[in-house]
């Protein structure tokens, strides 16, 4: 059975894509004309790098890295409709310099440019698409966060949103929270919010403390 996390941690680690910011309207632009000009139905990106989607794909004649560039370059032009999850911005900025990570599946570029669009304030420490070998579900991108942090990854909480970086937290031995806004998380049994407007934190020698502003806790997604 999955665990529900703790309330006090060292670090929190961030996706970004439906977790601090909603990119679902540009995302679903992008992807499904690409895919309609390929004559393909949409292919499942969400929580994914580029790459390892259009990999994916090489049985029916995808270049990927083609293809690859050619959604990245679209992504990175259309940011119309990216905004803040609610209460995102306000949370964020309650931690304390180098308490937190954004750990991401999309490129570096693009991930500055939607966190500016949103107003998503900007971390010390960002892992994206290129920093890593092997992409979520794969562990490599949340245990990159963690040493980025200094901080031993079974001390950190992930806050996610899909399914391939719900299990990627866990398999980096993180406690694991679904931000459930957007609802793009398929598995079941986890721990999980809304949004930020259901939490607080508080800093005490080093260590974040988690409240919840209902008194409720988690939820079970």
């Amino acid at each position: 059975m999955v665990q529900e996390p703790h309330t006090t941690f060292d670090a929190f680690l961030f996706d970004m894509d439906g977790t601090i910011l909603d990119s679902t309207a540009a995302s679903e632009r992008v992807w499904g004309d690409w895919a309609k000009e390929h004559g393909i139905p949409t292919p499942p990106y969400h929580g994914r790098r580029v790459e390892d989607t259009m990999a994916d794909l090489t049985a029916i004649g995808i270049d990927v890295e083609k293809s690859a560039a050619e959604v990245k370059a679209r992504e990175l032009v259309d940011l119309d409709g990216v905004v803040a999850i609610p209460g995102a911005i306000e949370f964020l900025k309650m931690l304390p310099r180098g308490r937190w990570a954004v750990v991401t599946s999309a490129p570096k570029e693009l991930a500055l440019a939607r966190m500016r669009a949103a107003g998503i304030p900007i971390p010390d420490a960002i892992v994206a698409a290129e920093d890593v070998q092997n992409g979520k579900p794969k562990p490599d991108p949340f245990l990159a966060g963690a040493r980025l942090l200094s901080v031993d990854p079974t001390r950190c909480l992930v806050f996610e949103d899909a399914d391939a970086g719900i299990l990627a937290g866990e398999a980096a031995g993180a406690s694991v929270v679904v931000i459930s806004h957007t609802r793009g998380a398929t598995l079941k049994g986890r721990a999980s919010v809304e949004d930020y407007r259901q939490l607080s934190v508080t800093t005490a020698d080093g260590v974040l403390a988690l409240g919840f502003k209902d008194g409720k806790g988690f939820a079970a997604s």
